[in-house]
């Protein structure tokens, strides 16, 4: 077996995930003219693309709630983890029961970390309707789930890692891709 190129092959800088961002904002707002949503960020960095989401919304943001989620214990793989989970608060300050809600993603990859959320977004009510929003659809689906919002879709192999860096927890704004070799 080969190794992995761990630098990776920056696609995406700054200014195109601006645009991503962006892009997102409209399609939802396309969908959703007159009332956008509750938004759920699963930890972490799922959580600042919603809040970037949010923002680029402008005005029309300013009333969306925004929920955290953390899905650690959630996961369906936690026997196949090396290392504990870091666990962090989820927080879900308004009424799920009913309610209609986006999740958000940095990268959509087998679906088992969306299908984690849902269980634990139940936990809190049942919502009237769920969709997801991801930065990066990168195909190799497990499970059949698939965004209803997307800012990239890429063509990446089984062993291929999309690695997100956000100016608040990297210091810089990219996306890389790191093949298999």
């Amino acid at each position: 077996m080969g190794s992995a190129n761990t630098e990776g092959h920056r696609i995406l800088g700054e200014n195109d995930l601006s645009n991503k961002i962006q892009r997102l904002a409209a399609q939802i707002t396309e969908r959703h003219p007159s009332r956008i949503p509750a938004f759920v960020g699963i930890h972490t960095r799922g959580v600042t693309v919603a809040q970037r989401v949010r923002s680029a919304l402008g005005e029309g943001g300013t009333d969306v709630v925004l929920g955290t989620l953390d899905i650690s214990f959630y996961r369906d793989d936690l026997d196949h983890c090396t290392t504990n989970p870091v666990v962090q608060a989820s927080e879900i300050s308004f009424e799920v029961e009913g309610a209609e809600i986006i999740i958000f993603d940095d990268v959509l990859y087998t679906g088992r970390t969306i299908r984690s959320a849902i269980d634990g977004l139940l936990n809190y009510g049942r919502p009237s309707k769920i969709e997801l929003a991801v930065i990066i659809d990168r195909g190799n689906r497990e499970l059949p789930i698939q965004p209803d919002y997307v800012g990239e879709t890429l063509d990446t192999q089984r062993l291929d890692q999309i690695r997100v860096c956000f100016r608040e927890h990297d210091g810089e704004d990219s996306i890389s891709l790191i093949t298999a070799e």
